[in-house]
């Protein structure tokens, strides 16, 4: 048995349950983090709870009361006894009814827990045929209305790729569906500024910090020549991940020796730091 943490107890995650009227299920009306758990640790939980409290703020919801969800993360992981794992940390507006509206009732906050693999070094990702619009009300969030990611991504699962990649409305580099992606031009490292309409991804900010990459707009164009010698994508749960195949071009080696680098860093930095 597992164990989930709903309304601010710890319940049988089987046995666990939420409203009908609850406006995360009925409209998506909600925020979201995704924490990893490393041998045991979760990691990087005060960065994770810090963007919950900005997409919180963003999306008009109260704040969420992030000092008890770090104590309920600390004691579930250590109820589950999981040493590599994932943690849903879900926070809706409450009950609200079945309409759009929001009723002002207390927020719900579930914190789920499931065990993982590690991500392969490499993978393939597709280009989606739809632009993620980097001036909609939602850009930057993260939030749990997630129907163009599952449609997106399925799309390219379908194609063989582990993960899709969206432009913007402007035809730059975006982001994926659940990944922020960056970019090698000789030895230097690019990843789309916030403005581009990417989630400020709690790995992709610890990648640029140690790795010193830059912002910079990325013209989709770019990614098929040949100054672009590697592709990345990071995540919570992929981390750093080399790109082999960009929609329908190659990339050897993959991962690269720039890719290769941020990775090992990425490796340091957890043996150091579960909190960076």
């Amino acid at each position: 048995m597992a164990y989930a943490w709903v309304r601010g107890e710890f319940v049988d995650d089987a046995a666990a349950s939420v409203s009908v009227f609850d406006h995360g299920l009925v409209v998506g009306d909600g925020a979201f983090e995704t924490i990893a758990v490393l041998d045991g640790r979760p990691f990087a939980l005060t960065r994770h709870l810090k963007r919950l409290e900005r997409t919180a703020e963003g999306m008009g919801l109260p704040a969420p009361k992030t000092e008890e969800v770090a104590g309920a993360v600390t004691e579930l992981v250590h109820m589950n006894g999981m040493r590599f794992a994932k943690i849903r940390l879900t926070y809706t507006a409450g009950n609200a009814g079945l309409g759009s509206g929001r009723s002002g009732e207390e927020p719900l906050t579930v914190v789920a827990m499931q065990p993982i693999e590690m991500e392969p070094a490499s993978t393939q990702v597709a280009l989606a045929p739809w632009p993620r619009n980097e001036r909609g009300i939602l850009a930057g969030l993260k939030t749990t209305s997630y129907a163009e990611n599952v449609v997106a991504l399925a799309w390219a699962n379908n194609r063989g790729a582990s993960e899709v990649i969206f432009a913007n409305t402007v035809g730059n580099l975006c982001e994926g569906s659940g990944s922020n992606i960056f970019v090698v031009k000789g030895e230097e490292i690019f990843t789309p500024p916030l403005s581009a309409g990417p989630l400020a991804g709690v790995t992709r900010d610890l990648v640029v910090e140690g790795m010193g990459a830059s912002e910079a707009d990325i013209p989709i164009a770019d990614l098929f020549k040949g100054e672009v010698t590697e592709i990345f994508i990071t995540s919570t749960i992929r981390m750093v991940q080399g790109v082999s195949r960009f929609d329908d071009r190659q990339l050897t080696p993959a991962p690269g020796p720039v890719t290769a680098a941020a990775q090992e860093y990425f490796s340091r930095l957890v043996g150091r730091d579960m909190d960076p």
